[in-house]
């Protein structure tokens, strides 16, 4: 908490205004919309009030926040909060035109907050891998889904889609936060790997309502179109299956994660 702001509550009048596109750090907000950029320098940006929110709120401080009057006018108690429980020094007020130039959003959202890539550590506790998952809201409902169930160990291979793609954000909420997320970009975590593997697939394996995993364990779940990849097939120990009616092929990925998630967790 920034305890200087509670005794001097930031006041609107304080934020630094910014009315062009050429600013730096409209400029920044603008490049990470790329996967690339936003690795490289390991920064991303949510423009959702109530993540924001829910972020700060449990201990995750943004590095700076830029909104609109608009936004500022309706949101006051909102955004009195975020000012005065952030570390920050950055705040800013900008041009609603800015705001369009560099949102993801077909109706910007009129705040966008700016926040440092976590370099996130596992620990001892089960992991979920997560391989070929490309459909950015599937991976945000399987990792919001993840830490329903207390899964919080979350390895992405480099096939998935990037975790602070907007999309994946917004639907994964403050989850994205919540997290031990961290990448397998050259399979070399997998491969060393000493959990037991466990791999899902839609047609053959242990019926999950029979099967008993272990304390500690890596589950694999597989992409949209071709589920876990054969290589990863051959390497588990054990293929696990979702019983399903004849009436349906398979399920959504997101929604096989929760089943799964539900029946490991007892």
């Amino acid at each position: 908490m920034n305890n200087h702001l509670l005794n001097n509550p930031m006041k609107l009048e304080d934020f630094q205004g910014i009315t062009s596109a050429q600013n730096s750090q409209i400029k920044l907000l603008e490049k990470l919309n790329s996967k690339k950029y936003r690795q490289e320098n390991k920064q991303f940006a949510v423009e959702n009030l109530v993540i924001i929110s829910d972020a700060l709120k449990s201990g995750h401080d943004f590095m700076a926040l830029f909104v609109t009057p608009e936004f500022a006018t309706k949101h006051q108690a909102e955004l009195e909060y975020l000012s005065n429980n952030s570390s920050a020094e950055n705040f800013y007020l900008i041009d609603p035109k800015l705001n369009e130039y560099y949102s993801n959003l077909d109706t910007p959202s009129g705040i966008t907050a700016l926040y440092g890539i976590p370099e996130n550590k596992l620990d001892k506790s089960p992991v979920i891998y997560l391989n070929g998952i490309n459909d950015p809201g599937n991976l945000g409902t399987i990792l919001r889904s993840a830490l329903a169930f207390g899964f919080k160990n979350i390895v992405l291979d480099e096939t998935c889609v990037d975790t602070y793609n907007f999309k994946v954000v917004s639907a994964a909420k403050d989850a994205i936060f919540k997290l031990n997320i961290i990448e397998d970009k050259t399979g070399a975590w997998l491969k060393n790997n000493k959990l037991p593997l466990y791999a899902t697939s839609s047609h053959n394996g242990v019926n999950l309502a029979k099967f008993k995993p272990a304390k500690a364990f890596c589950l694999v779940l597989g992409g949209e179109s071709h589920g876990v990849s054969p290589e990863i097939m051959a390497r588990a120990d054990k293929n696990i299956k979702i019983e399903i009616s004849k009436e349906i092929e398979s399920l959504n990925v997101a929604t096989a994660a929760a089943i799964l998630f539900y029946e490991f967790r007892k």
